[in-house]
């Protein structure tokens, strides 16, 4: 095990992080501009390349031609988001691309702990290792590289100016391994390579929070630029908007964490069908949910369909929630149907606005929700999505809704075997 670096001056300043011009120091006159023209590359390109597959492999034939050899590169970066804690993409000369992600909890901890990259976090050094004298146990990483073939390796520690830890490695097959000359290009181009990364971490971060908390396509058009207040654009769609039967009592006996984990088994139940049919989740509303089915051309039909069997499905999933005991006592939900136009809209005052969904299709759909308890029905239509349907359902009366005029047809599905049994609310609460 051989390791090359001087130890870092203070927490975090890595090479990525603090040169001081020192990677020029070692490096051939001969690649000067040769390595100044990949630092461009890198900057030009690399940091605007959509996929990472090219940057990696563009990285790696630019090394190799200035005789690093270059076989692998991992490259295991710190991701804000819901479900991963980071994500760990590679490219090898034979396999090319690839990528995993890193699932919050124990396990991935368990897995850092064992890695290169710890080591290097620790140490605020460069890990370099030969690894026909590095024993097999050092690292969790080391039989699988020497199965593979590899002779040299490198763990490189990246930290990013927002304080995450992250990092880089390189591996070879080439007998010589990394020599001082190959290292030097790496000492090189580094900083700037730990740039691009960033930059490119900075963007993918921003992009999956907007896409956690305001949905897919609110998302774009924030990062496109509609952020001013009163900004509205519409869109024909399916409107979905489901809640919880009796929230309020039977939160109300939990403790918060408790109350949290009913909404989210609430929703895993609710959710999952209306991704798997197409369409997005635009709001949380408490323990309701608001989700749209975009009209595909001309072709109306297709979005209620879509609406209507996401809802069903998501019925049956919550039943099964029911029987499996998954909730500490019978959860049922509310879900209306509608086809009309939903409105994005920025709303509030000075720089705290809200990208939220007005308009009175929207309003109708809520309203509609609040009658499944009236009318012991867990699924209701209103007119204008029954009329979009493919088949046949039945109308159960005209009834006042708040803050409309004239009574509104409401439909449910016209025969009982349309709609699963599981599905059925056992009472009005």
């Amino acid at each position: 095990m051989l390791d090359s670096e001087p130890a870092a001056p203070r927490a975090c300043a890595w090479p990525s992080a603090d040169t001081q011009g020192e990677e020029i120091r070692d490096l051939d006159p001969a690649l000067f501009k040769p390595g100044l023209a990949l630092r461009d590359w890198l900057l030009a390109e690399g940091a605007r390349l959509e996929d990472w597959a090219p940057l990696l492999e563009g990285l790696a034939d630019r090394l190799n031609a200035l005789g690093v050899p270059i076989d692998r590169i991992t490259t295991a970066i710190d991701a804000l988001h819901s479900e991963y804690t980071g994500i760990g993409r590679v490219w090898t000369r034979e396999n090319g691309f690839a990528f995993k992600l890193f699932p919050h909890g124990e396990q991935s901890e368990r897995a850092y702990e064992r890695s290169p990259f710890a080591e290097a976090h620790r140490t605020g050094r460069w890990l370099i290792l030969d690894l026909r004298t590095t024993p097999d146990d050092a690292f969790d990483i080391i039989p699988e590289l020497k199965a593979e073939g590899y002779v040299y390796y490198v763990c490189v520690p990246l930290c990013f100016t927002n304080g995450t830890r992250n990092g880089v490695t390189f591996a070879t097959r080439a007998q010589h391994g990394f020599d001082s000359r190959a290292l030097s290009v790496l000492r090189f181009v580094m900083p700037t390579l730990a740039a691009v990364l960033e930059t490119r971490s900075v963007n993918q971060r921003l992009d999956n929070v907007l896409r956690i908390y305001v949905g897919d396509e609110p998302h774009k058009a924030i990062l496109s630029g509609t952020i001013q207040r009163g900004e509205v654009s519409r869109i024909r769609s399916a409107i979905l908007f489901a809640d919880m039967r009796s929230y309020t009592r039977i939160s109300s006996e939990l403790e918060p964490e408790r109350a949290v984990e009913l909404l989210n088994t609430f929703f895993d139940c609710l959710v999952p069908p209306i991704n798997a049919e197409g369409g997005e989740v635009l709001k949380y509303l408490g323990d309701g949910l608001l989700a749209i089915f975009r009209d595909r051309g001309d072709d109306t039909g297709q979005s209620a369909q879509a609406a209507l069997s996401a809802a069903v499905a998501g019925l049956v999933l919550l039943e099964q929630a029911n029987q499996e005991g998954r909730f500490p006592t019978r959860v049922d939900a509310g879900i209306a149907l509608h086809h009309g136009e939903a409105a994005y809209g920025n709303v509030g005052s000075g720089a705290r606005l809200d990208f939220t969904v007005i308009g009175p299709d929207v309003n109708l759909a809520s309203r509609i929700a609040q009658m499944n308890k009236v009318l012991r029905e867990p699924l209701l239509m209103s007119k204008a999505f029954a009329d979009h349907l493919w088949g046949d359902p039945e109308m159960i009366g005209r009834h006042p809704l708040d803050g409309f005029l004239e009574p509104v047809p409401i439909y449910r599905l016209k025969a009982a075997a349309e709609m699963p049994a599981a599905a059925v609310m056992t009472a009005a609460e």
